[in-house]
């Protein structure tokens, strides 16, 4: 008994030890993972910064931009303006103010054209004296602004400008700009999902890292932003030509790996340790069966030769005519040493079992232990000897399983009390209740009672209730357990047995 108590203290040693382990990983790897999501934090939002000053440039840009195009609207009014005073002038208005402001205008190409289209004058074009009418494709690229009309007496004509080389060069680098801006939000996302949204947080301004063949899946995208929006805090910026926006991004491959590492670990672990208890387990059965078979096996061959023995001077004692009382007594122990070689050698082999009585068998076994037991242990069977119960039996073993119940029973009684049998039948199953009203056992060693080695008793090798435990579940297809057991008050073991 006492190396199952050692036994158990050491397993619970070990579990308390294997928690503490698995703590402290849990402990350390938490920490890591959140230094490495500050991090990420950090790094997002000092992405974001940069984005946002970026936007912000941006911004400016186009707002720069904007006042070029108005104050290129004013030049060009201006020169229209100038144009009509110089028509209407007469010889002795001085012309070269106006005349300036004419020749000054170097960029901005303009085109004037009389109601019907036809040009009148054009400076700073791309096309030649041949083209006379505005329209088609010329006439498309000077009509992105509103004409300015000019009016000088009954006569109305049309000023058309568009913009400027300068400007055209200088918007294409903002669109540049632009472009480079918003691709920078993949290129600065490498490390992490990122999705960029408008204010509503449902239109997709610009994302990385996720799988393009999936981003006009309206469901999968409302997910994934929920799931980033969980993780972390989406990051407000304003970017130019879409206002207020949101960045959300996602816990990176690396952080989401050390998040699920450890429990990826602790389960292979497990795993490997399941299977190596397993395997270690089988072995240590295998190995004890071989032990089983060799020790049963041993002693029957060791039995075999004295019982020859005895089994002769029985005979020649009869022949003598000695005391028949007496020789039939000694002839009964020698047949139950034959029964107990006949046992051990069924140890080592598969029984036959066949269709016995049960109650007979029982009965049988109770009168061998009544008849070498005090008369102050008193037997008793739910069901009358003339009753029958059948079931697959090996009579030998089967009466070994009893007689080492009620022996250990007598044990616990300290010779004197009460063993009770009752035999009932349920669902195609019979039901052996073997009761007593000795000691006890507790709760914590219904199980442990089965093991090899554990026992109560000061000279026990602890291997009745193994033996009981085999012969029943291994031979015979059935179960052994304690059913109830009160410390003081008597204890319940029950077998069960399939009905043939």
């Amino acid at each position: 008994m006492d190396i199952y108590i050692q036994k158990r203290k050491w397993k619970w040693l070990l579990l308390v030890f294997a928690f503490i382990i698995i703590g402290a990983s849990l402990w350390y790897t938490n920490i890591l993972v959140e230094k490495i999501a500050k991090d990420e934090r950090k790094k997002i939002e000092t992405w974001a910064g940069a984005v946002q000053k970026k936007a912000s440039l941006v911004k400016y840009t186009e707002e720069f931009f904007e006042k070029i195009k108005i104050e290129e609207r004013k030049r060009v009014e201006l020169w229209a303006e100038a144009t009509k005073r110089l028509i209407e002038a007469d010889n002795t208005e001085d012309l070269t103010f106006y005349s300036e402001i004419i020749s000054g205008n170097t960029n901005i190409p303009v085109v004037l054209a009389d109601e019907k289209g036809n040009i009148t004058a054009a400076k700073n074009v791309d096309f030649n004296d041949s083209i006379k009418t505005l329209s088609g494709k010329l006439k498309n690229e000077f009509t992105q602004y509103e004409p300015i009309i000019v009016t000088y007496g009954s006569k109305k004509s049309y000023l058309y400008y568009k913009d400027s080389k300068l400007f055209t060069g200088l918007h294409n680098v903002l669109n540049d700009l632009i472009k480079s801006f918003i691709q920078e939000v993949v290129v600065n996302s490498a490390s992490v999902p990122v999705i960029i949204t408008d204010s509503s947080k449902s239109k997709i301004i610009k994302y990385g890292n996720i799988d393009s063949l999936r981003v006009n899946d309206k469901a999968y995208i409302n997910d994934m932003i929920s799931v980033m929006q969980a993780q972390n805090k989406p990051i407000e910026i304003v970017l130019s030509g879409f206002g207020k926006s949101y960045v959300f991004y996602k816990d990176s491959f690396l952080l989401t790996q050390l998040k699920y590492y450890p429990y990826a670990q602790f389960f292979i672990i497990g795993l490997f340790l399941l299977i190596a208890y397993l395997l270690f387990s089988t072995a240590r059965k295998a190995e004890q069966n071989q032990v089983w078979v060799g020790m049963a096996k041993e002693t029957a061959h060791q039995l075999g030769t004295p019982l020859s023995s005895l089994m002769a001077w029985v005979e020649i004692l009869k022949i003598k005519n000695l005391d028949h009382e007496t020789i039939d007594e000694i002839e009964k122990d020698v047949h139950r040493f034959e029964v107990i070689t006949q046992r051990f050698s069924n140890i080592g082999s598969l029984p036959i079992l066949e269709n016995e009585n049960i109650v007979k068998v029982i009965y049988e076994a109770l009168d061998y232990i009544r008849s070498r037991t005090s008369s102050k242990i008193i037997f008793s069977v739910n069901l009358p000897r003339e009753f029958e119960y059948f079931a697959p039996l090996n009579i030998p073993l089967f009466e070994w399983v009893v007689e080492n119940l009620c022996k250990n029973a007598i044990d616990a009684m300290d010779g004197e009390g009460r063993i009770d049998i009752a035999i009932t039948e349920e669902n195609h199953l019979l039901i052996i209740d073997i009761s007593d009203t000795g000691k006890g056992i507790p709760k914590s060693k219904f199980k442990t009672v089965f093991k090899p080695g554990f026992t109560s008793k000061q000279r026990g090798w602890g291997l009745g209730l193994t033996l009981c435990k085999r012969i029943i579940e291994e031979y015979h297809r059935g179960k052994i357990f304690v059913r109830s057991s009160t410390l003081g008050k008597g204890t319940i073991f029950r077998i069960i047995l399939g009905v043939k």
